[in-house]
């Protein structure tokens, strides 16, 4: 049973994609436009918005950073003259550093959560108001299975995708009952500039075309968490399930 309602068309639909410069963010606009939505690109990366918008008639460009929260506020005044609303807000921006705990620094740290989390928070302030008065609407967060579990080099990044899940959650108990769609976006390893950092293996590894697909499959289903590819995904969520003695046990076979 679909805990959000299905999508029959994308034909007209208004989706804001923060952090579509280039991977999955990338690839999510470039496959929806082709499917007739109008589509928002943001991120801090005017040039490679524009690459990613090119030859789309559907697409409007509108760079900012997700960090500011002043820079929000005037990044949605420019999409309202855009569009006049929004249908999906999909929170795609991120930062990744492989590091163990040793390795970090608080300053490196500070801006990892500033990404990944605060930018959705100051997000979150920006659109809900218009979206709760209209009474439907989604919001999409990526967040990823380093969240499921604490897994070796991913000291910053793996706690903060850990909050977008629980902050999902919360989401869909507060918003769904007022009309609006929240989705929970859990990727596996995917081929991005980002995991370009890592030196170890990588299983099940994706494209991000692969990934997009991933994504709107499961959205257009009305599918609550979306997670990808099943067969790593479900493994890790198995781990979960496990005692932290037989857990940490595994961990140290895994850890480097």
């Amino acid at each position: 049973m679909a805990l959000n309602t299905p999508t029959l068309s994308w034909t007209g639909k208004r989706i804001w994609i923060i952090g579509a410069s280039s991977g999955i963010g990338a690839a999510m606009a470039q496959q929806i436009m082709q499917q007739g939505a109008l589509v928002v690109l943001s991120a801090r990366r005017l040039e490679r918005l524009q690459q990613v918008a090119q030859d789309h008639e559907h697409a409007f460009v509108v760079p900012f950073d997700a960090t500011d929260t002043l820079a929000w506020r005037a990044a949605y005044q420019h999409v309202l003259a855009q569009l006049g609303g929004l249908d999906l807000v999909v929170f795609c921006a991120a930062d990744y550093r492989p590091e163990r705990s040793w390795e970090v620094t608080a300053t490196a740290a500070m801006h990892t959560l500033k990404i990944n989390l605060g930018s959705v928070y100051a997000g979150l302030e920006t659109v809900l108001p218009a979206m709760l008065a209209q009474g439907c609407g989604g919001i999409a967060l990526v967040a990823s299975v380093a969240g499921y579990i604490g897994l070796p080099n991913a000291t910053v990044y793996g706690p903060s995708k850990a909050a977008l899940i629980n902050l999902a959650e919360i989401l869909y108990t507060d918003l769904h009952p007022r009309g609006l769609n929240v989705y929970l976006i859990n990727p596996g390893f995917v081929a991005t500039e980002l995991t370009e950092k890592n030196s170890f293996y990588m299983p099940a590894l994706q494209t991000a075309g692969q990934a997009a697909q991933a994504i709107w499959r499961g959205i257009r289903a009305g599918q609550f968490e979306i997670h990808f590819p099943r067969r790593f995904t479900m493994v890790l969520k198995l781990m979960r399930l496990l005692p932290y003695r037989w857990r940490f046990f595994l961990m140290k076979r895994v850890a480097p």
